[in-house]
């Protein structure tokens, strides 16, 4: 379902993902860990098309996301091309987002209604099923500022899934909440992951959400995964040194 080919992205003279390589499957749940400043959610920003590579190619579905066909040759993606693209990957961001003038109800109906051409009617009958996934039926006449942080997660997880992509990505998306509410929002996540055949790559500091709801989990640094292994191996027997010191890290601050 994703497919990274030997992508490389740079700013300016600084080489953030080096020849990068790898492959979600179809309704994988992979999650990305590693340092900050190591390109992960660079990888996040390529797949929304919010970067553009500076060499290689991105796959998405068996369609190529960063280039497309000019006659007998492949060109850099156009933003009709990529607009088409977009349909497909839907993003959950470390801030919510959320529209503050429009209800939970308008915040999660008005991307289906305008870029899918859905009905009212449609759309917030596809809301109201969305709204109960999450918990938050009650809260639909509700303006975004009414809301804790973790109801406000909710919706926007409702929002991305109203679009039903193909791809999930999730940005750090418990950074922003305080601890007591994270617990609520990765529960959330783990039974939408559990029920529907979404592909994830996810993004977080949170290692035991990773460890239970990941297929798989990749250690990255530098600008490249140095480990790709199942939840098990990677948190209890790591191959690599620098995965081995960063879980060290991470779990004695935990």
């Amino acid at each position: 379902m994703i497919e990274f080919d030997g992508v490389v992205k740079r700013f300016g003279d600084h080489v953030v993902l080096r020849e990068l390589d790898f492959t979600v499957s179809p309704g994988e749940f992979v999650t990305l860990i590693g340092p900050s400043g190591s390109g992960k959610t660079t990888i996040l920003r390529l797949l929304m098309t919010l970067e553009r590579v500076n060499e290689g190619r991105i796959h998405v579905g068996g369609e190529c996301l960063t280039h497309m066909p000019k006659g007998d040759a492949m060109v850099p993606a156009n933003e009709k091309h990529l607009r088409r693209m977009r349909k497909r990957i839907g993003m959950v961001f470390q801030q919510f987002n959320l529209f503050p003038n429009m209800t939970v109800l308008q915040n999660v109906t008005e991307a289906p209604i305008r870029a899918l051409g859905l009905s009212k009617e449609e759309a917030e009958g596809r809301a109201a099923e969305l709204l109960e996934m999450v918990g938050l039926t009650e809260k639909r006449t509700a303006r975004p500022s009414q809301l804790s942080g973790g109801q406000q997660q909710r919706v926007a997880i409702a929002r991305a899934l109203a679009m039903r992509p193909d791809v999930l990505l999730l940005d750090e998306v418990t950074s922003a909440l305080d601890p007591e509410l994270v617990a609520g929002v990765l529960k959330v996540l783990k039974e939408i992951a559990s029920t529907t055949d979404i592909t994830f790559l996810c993004v977080t500091h949170e290692m035991q959400f990773a460890r239970d709801v990941s297929d798989r989990v990749m250690m990255f640094d530098q600008g490249q995964v140095i480990e790709d292994a199942i939840p098990e191996k990677l948190f209890t027997a790591p191959e690599h040194e620098r995965t081995r010191a960063f879980l060290h890290a991470v779990l004695d601050r935990a």
